[in-house]
């Protein structure tokens, strides 16, 4: 690998072509570079030619609805940073200003959250560049298709779980690719939060990865709604066959939301509509999940956890309907009710599994230690800690009664224990824990 520097550019020079990044705030980081390309409802092919790649003036995104929700509670988006681009195959590198050119640093592979309708890969409130500088690291931030394009499938038309397809090649570039940028090929580090480590779940049980990826955090992961979907993700398909050949895609996000309130029958579930479908390829048939799971745990190191108050996110912050009416109390106890049930009571079947059948896995929990943080530890409250960005979460109100101070501390100490485990799959009892973390191996 051979560099060109210049005060605010960096090029490098791989074997796939030359690819342009800038360099900020102690980083390089080469933004949306393309990984593979889809036509719609086809698999992702692989880009295999020399390119040279610009440093592009927005963001390309899977098309999707903006969500009011997580304008409030995160970042309002501002939709001119971004561009609609249904074939989605982009990801960004964040690699140390720093580094030797026969350095193999460790790999970690962002997999962003977003019910698997919403988001992507390269947002600010999941900027890692504090995280690279501080634990010289790599990370790779992948997007990927998302909602009727990448998750949403049932015949040969339009093939079910095409996001993880997108994802297996995003690993495969990476595995290929990745030594260009000074990272280590046999050490990446897949890391995902709530969807995105529900597809990291699945990845680990999914056709054509092996090799791809040796260890897994999981971040809140909603492992409680992956059973027994398929009679409303087959309602569902039907419904929005109408779509399918709509030539305007955000004319096809637009179009599914009205059949959205039919599907309150089928119960929490429906508030994630969109998700990983099994008994389609890649995956295997749902009862088999749980003993695949099994034969593969000695493959994967796993990290896996959640927040104190995951659904507070949901319950205590709710504008409008039965939610705004009732006391606290009741709050607290719908929140711990459906944490457990979504959340935590999922991971600890998942982690108990996996080490039944011989594999490394250590459980958290995320806790608020602060007295007047009426949200608690909601999900996505995570987030900010591993993604230190002051500027980009000023405005969220899920931090509103957060001193930055603490979200700093704490999240200093998270990203050093993470790093550490994706450097090498273990968890040392002498390193710092921050207060906010409870850490068991299983």
């Amino acid at each position: 690998m051979t560099t060109m520097r210049e005060k605010g550019i960096h090029t490098f020079y791989t074997s796939f072509g030359k690819i342009s990044a800038v360099k900020e705030n102690g980083v390089i980081k080469a933004k949306s570079i393309r990984y593979a390309r889809s036509e719609r409802f086809k698999k992702p092919q692989p880009i295999d030619y020399v390119y040279s790649h610009e440093i592009p003036d927005k963001t390309p995104v899977c098309p999707q609805n903006v969500s009011p929700l997580l304008d409030r509670l995160i970042q309002k988006t501002d939709v001119e940073m971004f561009v609609p681009e249904e074939s989605t195959q982009f990801l960004t590198v964040t690699c140390p200003e720093h580094f030797n050119d026969d350095e193999k640093l460790p790999v970690i592979v962002w997999i962003h959250g977003g019910s698997y309708e919403i988001g992507c890969g390269d947002l600010p409130t999941s900027d890692p560049s504090v995280w690279v500088k501080e634990q010289h690291i790599i990370v790779v931030s992948v997007s990927y298709r998302l909602g009727l394009f990448g998750f949403l499938g049932g015949d040969e038309d339009r093939p079910a779980n095409l996001g993880l397809y997108d994802i297996i090649a995003a690993l495969k570039w990476i595995k290929k690719y990745i030594r260009d940028f000074g990272g280590d090929p046999e050490n990446i580090t897949l890391f995902g939060q709530s969807s995105g480590g529900d597809a990291i779940a699945h990845l680990m049980i999914s056709e054509g990865v092996e090799g791809l990826f040796k260890r897994a955090i999981i971040h809140s992961a909603p492992l409680g709604f992956r059973n027994r979907r398929q009679s409303m993700s087959l309602e569902f398909f039907r419904k929005t066959n109408g779509l399918k050949d709509e030539s305007d895609p955000l004319k096809m996000v637009e179009g599914y939301e009205r059949f959205l309130p039919s599907f309150r029958k089928y119960g929490l579930k429906t508030s994630m509509p969109f998700c990983t479908q099994y008994g389609y390829p890649p995956l295997c048939r749902e009862e088999e999940s749980l003993e695949k799971w099994k034969e593969n745990a000695v493959q994967y190191d796993v990290l896996i956890g959640s927040n104190q108050d995951e659904t507070a996110f949901y319950v205590k912050t709710a504008q409008k309907g039965l939610y705004t009416y009732l006391p606290h109390s009741i709050l607290n106890k719908i929140v711990r009710k459906t944490t457990a049930s979504i959340y935590e009571k999922p991971a600890k079947i998942f982690a108990e599994n996996h080490a039944a059948g011989g594999g490394n896995i250590y459980q958290f929990t995320i806790q608020s230690t602060l007295k007047d943080n009426y949200i608690g530890a909601s999900h996505c409250v995570d987030l900010p800690l591993i993604f230190e960005n002051k500027e980009a979460w000023k405005s969220a109100e899920l931090l509103k009664d957060v001193p930055w101070e603490y979200i700093q501390e704490n999240g200093r100490k998270l990203r050093a224990l993470w790093a550490e485990f994706a450097r090498t799959g273990k968890i040392s009892e002498h390193s710092e824990r921050p207060e906010i973390l409870k850490l068991r191996k299983v």
